[in-house]
């Protein structure tokens, strides 16, 4: 069993979806155009959500698997459409949870129009989704679906319901963010790869690998949240600690902090009010945390490589590996 190399992925692409470029153009056409499938009233507010572009991560892993398995088909597209869109349905309810005004450069849906019609508007984007995963030839993939859905439902009410919890335990905190982020990203790999008629093998190779980059991408985009800038990020940060969130970061420096320390951090969190940063960055150990939740991510892109490392080797295996350089490489700008 061979693996491909950091330095070898790397060099073969500039950016991991280079690829299939042109397939994610359609996919991003074909996505704003579900937008028409809604009443005429709603269309336009559904067409402004599906027109904030992200980097459409779920797609190309689907796209990407299906190539490697032996060639992506129209239900590798779909497969990602409808994940994508299960996707940009748990951001509009995150934002409306956190408070957020921006979200890839651009207002919030609830900032633009407030709380309540922002969660019925995540609510149509879901049953729009699950409806979609219901035309699938098989119901093993709209079962799947609609379980992974679940799960991101209730990894999310998992954490409002540990919101300044200091009892929270670091399995704890694992557990929530493979359900709230990382499920999403394994169903678009493992069902990729049923899709394409992989052994169970593979598949849960593959399953494997979304679950670990899913988790990986949190966990930097925990500390990004700490660490980031909003002009660069395009999107509200700092939310976290206000809103009683404990992340990787937070939790380690819980566990490795002195008494006094821990006293200090366990008051402001708990007053529920907004935190100074530069109170918690000035806690010794600080920025040790946070460089040990980027050696905890990026141990998990050692591991996602690993599995991967099943697949044949082809420029779609070389772009899979490619997706965990760039994460890679995006943990290392996270900086106290």
């Amino acid at each position: 069993m061979k693996l491909f190399t950091k330095s070898r992925a790397s060099a073969a692409l500039k950016f991991p979806f280079q690829l299939i470029e042109s397939e994610l153009v359609e996919v991003e056409a074909r996505i704003k155009a579900e937008a028409n499938a809604f009443d005429p009233a709603v269309e336009g507010y559904v067409s402004y959500i599906l027109g904030t572009s992200g980097k459409r991560i779920r797609p190309a892993l689907s796209l990407l698997i299906g190539g490697a398995c032996g060639g992506a088909t129209a239900d590798h597209q779909k497969l990602g459409i409808v994940l994508e869109l299960i996707h940009l349905a748990t951001l509009v309810h995150d934002d409306i949870m956190d408070g957020a005004a921006l979200r890839r450069s651009q207002p919030t849906a609830s900032a633009k129009w407030g709380n309540a019609l922002s969660v019925l508007l995540g609510d149509c984007l879901f049953a729009h989704a699950l409806e979609l995963a219901a035309s699938f030839d098989s119901t093993h993939i709209s079962r799947k679906i609609a379980r992974s859905s679940n799960e991101v439902c209730t990894g999310e009410i998992l954490q409002t319901q540990r919101r300044f919890d200091l009892a929270l335990t670091i399995p704890e905190y694992f557990r929530i963010i493979s359900m709230k982020t990382a499920a999403l990203f394994s169903s678009a790999a493992e069902l990729s790869a049923w899709l394409s008629g992989a052994s169970a093998e593979v598949q849960e190779n593959m399953r494997k690998y979304g679950d670990l980059l899913g988790t990986a991408y949190q966990i930097y985009d925990d500390c990004l949240d700490l660490t980031g800038s909003e002009a660069t990020a395009g999107k509200t940060l700092g939310t976290d600690l206000i809103k009683g969130k404990l992340t990787l970061p937070i939790l380690y420096l819980l566990e490795e902090s002195n008494e006094e320390q821990r006293t200090l951090l366990n008051t402001l969190i708990l007053r529920q009010e907004p935190i100074d940063l530069n109170v918690i960055v000035g806690i010794a150990g600080y920025a040790g945390c946070i460089q040990r939740a980027v050696r905890t991510a990026k141990d998990m892109l050692e591991e996602a490589r690993e599995a991967v490392a099943i697949l044949p080797e082809n420029d779609y295996t070389t772009a899979l590996n490619g997706i965990t350089d760039y994460l890679d490489q995006l943990l290392d700008s996270c900086k106290a």
